[in-house]
This record gives C-alpha cells, sequence and structure tokens, in this order.
C-alpha cells in the first residue's frame, strides 16, 4: 500500500463517491466525483485537463527555468499561466518556492476545471487534497512509523469549511523534498495552491519534535490558512479550524 493510499484511504472509503485514477507523467490523481456528475467520457476529460495544465506549466519553464528549480521564492514573468501565477503567489506568503505547491496547485485546477466551483468533487494528488464537499469527511493522518500519532487520528472536515485545500508534508514520509524532521505537517487552508506551500514551509522548520508548536504558529501567521496539525514523534501541535477525532 502507497503512503497516500494509506494516508487517505478513511477519506476516499466513500460509498458515495465515484472514484477514477489519471495519471500523467509524475502525476498520479484519485478523483472522486458524485454519482449525478460521472459520465463514461469524464475519466478522458479529467486526463485532457491534467496534460494541458502540465503542459502550461512545463512551456512555462522552458522560458522560466529559475521558477523550477528555486527554493525561494520568485516573480513571474509577464504572460505566466494563471497556476503559475498562483503558486508564485502562495510560495512567496509561504518563504519558499514556487515549486513546492505544484502538486496542490494540479489538485485544485484540474478540479475546478472538471467540475466547476460548486459541485462536490474530491481530488488527492499525491498526498495533496482538493476538497469540496456537501457532507462531513474524515481523512486520515500518516505520520510515519515513528510517530505514535500514525493512522490514529483523522481530520474531520465539515461542509462550511469547503471548498478547501488539505496538503501534507513530510521529512520522513514519502519522496517530496523537505529541510525538516517533521512526521507529518498537515495544513488546511482556502486553496491547494496556498496549502501545498505552507505544508512545506511548516515540515522544514522542524528539526525536532519540541519544534511542532513552532512550525504551527507560522502556519497561523500565513493569511488563508485555515488550519494546521503538526507531528514529530510524540509531540503533536493543532491550531485553527482543527476537529480531530480517532481512528
Amino acid at each position: 500500500m502507497t503512503y497516500q493510499e494509506r494516508t487517505y484511504r478513511y477519506l476516499f472509503a466513500q460509498k458515495d463517491l465515484i472514484h477514477f485514477q489519471v495519471t500523467y507523467k509524475d502525476s498520479d490523481l484519485d478523483i472522486g466525483i458524485s454519482r449525478e456528475c460521472f459520465s463514461p467520457g469524464i475519466i478522458n476529460r479529467a486526463k485532457a485537463i491534467l496534460q494541458a495544465y502540465r503542459r502550461q506549466l512545463e512551456m512555462y519553464i522552458e522560458e522560466h527555468p529559475f521558477f523550477a528549480h528555486t527554493l525561494s521564492p520568485c516573480n513571474t514573468l509577464p504572460g505566466a499561466p494563471a497556476i503559475a501565477q498562483e503558486m508564485a503567489a502562495a510560495a512567496k506568503l509561504a518563504g519558499v518556492g514556487p515549486m513546492a505547491a505544484v502538486a496542490g496547485a494540479i489538485a485544485q485546477y484540474v478540479a475546478q476545471d472538471l467540475v466547476g466551483p460548486a459541485a462536490e468533487i474530491i481530488v488527492e494528488n499525491g498526498g495533496d487534497i482538493y476538497l469540496n464537499s456537501n457532507r462531513t469527511r474524515h481523512i486520515g493522518i500518516l505520520a510515519g512509523n515513528s510517530s505514535l500519532f500514525t493512522n490514529r487520528l483523522a481530520l474531520k472536515i465539515t461542509p462550511e469549511l469547503c471548498p478547501l485545500g488539505i496538503c501534507t508534508s513530510s521529512g520522513t514520509v514519502g519522496h517530496s523534498l523537505s529541510f525538516g524532521r517533521a512526521d507529518a505537517a498537515v495544513i488546511m487552508a482556502s486553496s491547494s495552491v496556498l496549502a501545498d506551500a505552507v505544508a512545506t514551509a511548516a515540515a522544514n522548520v522542524v528539526q525536532q519534535p519540541n519544534d511542532v508548536e513552532k512550525a504551527a504558529r507560522l502556519a497561523a501567521s500565513i493569511p488563508g490558512v485555515l488550519g494546521a496539525v503538526v507531528i514529530a514523534g510524540d509531540k503533536l501541535a493543532a491550531w485553527g479550524k482543527i476537529t480531530l477525532v480517532q481512528l
């Protein structure tokens, strides 16, 4: 079972949604939509949308290679696609490089293009989520084998919080670049783009378990962030509109 499957199996076990997977290069999306929105052609449509946004970013990076490599905020060039502009803006708020927001950006942009801003949808991209739900959902938190909290806690997400970005960064689990030792830095924000960037920033802060509160305070200081859960070893800090439930 992969990292993302273990982390989000509680979310995707919802029988009211139809789930399908769409992949392109290193983007691997699990998409759940209502039965009313599902049609035989929607899978191909989702793949086409994913490819279009990936190509936008690839073409922009050819023009502006620094955008892909910098670990610090940077401005976009004139004419940059909207997805790159939003990634750069979120990265500037979080104090990280714009590619720290790419997975969340892809999840959000695909979701909104696929069903619009109002319809129910869940798009998960490598552990980063865009969620718009009309009912309460639970998202399990994976914090690695060394943490006391792994697979024991879930976020309770109520409809009034949606649409919502829920993104996770870890220095001990998965393959994402992190300069910290957090087992999980989970960020809820008004957009998945911002949540992804801030998750990276918060995880970078954690060098030892006692840094979890410092990381949560950092997340709390960034406009648009709605909540944070930071875990390292046997330490956990939570802030904002967070409701944790035991599994």
